[in-house]
């Protein structure tokens, strides 16, 4: 699948990134709802990736009911994926640049988790 491209420089994990990316291609009609995807084998293979990091992105899509699974078909967009999704997708690149800029102070998973409690009150 040629649209989706994973930036090893970004800081966002690579199962992330696929995942914003499908939603976004569903979401843009460029994947309409009945459209197959690549095997799970496939696109692991087309990004250099695991399987295991592409069948992650598959099983969260699947449980938000974005894609639908069945052995002969394959897999394919089952829906247009919600605001929630959307949300999701948000707070995770947010809490991944959090992550990295603690990283970069040299701070510990503590300190970070005391600066989103202080930050949250």
């Amino acid at each position: 699948m040629n649209r989706i491209v994973v930036d090893p420089d970004s800081g966002i994990p690579p199962w992330r990134q696929i995942k914003d990316q499908f939603v976004r291609l569903i979401q843009l009609g460029a994947l309409p709802v009945g459209a197959q995807l690549p095997s799970i084998r496939q696109l692991a293979r087309d990004l250099g990736l695991s399987t295991g990091t592409v069948a992650r992105v598959y099983r969260e899509l699947e449980a938000a009911g974005v894609l639908q699974t069945a052995r002969r078909a394959g897999t394919v967009v089952a829906a247009i994926p919600t605001q929630e999704t959307d949300s999701a997708a948000v707070l995770d690149r947010a809490a991944a640049e959090f992550v990295l800029s603690a990283k970069a102070l040299g701070m510990t998973v503590t300190d970070a988790l005391h600066a989103v409690e202080r930050a949250w009150d």
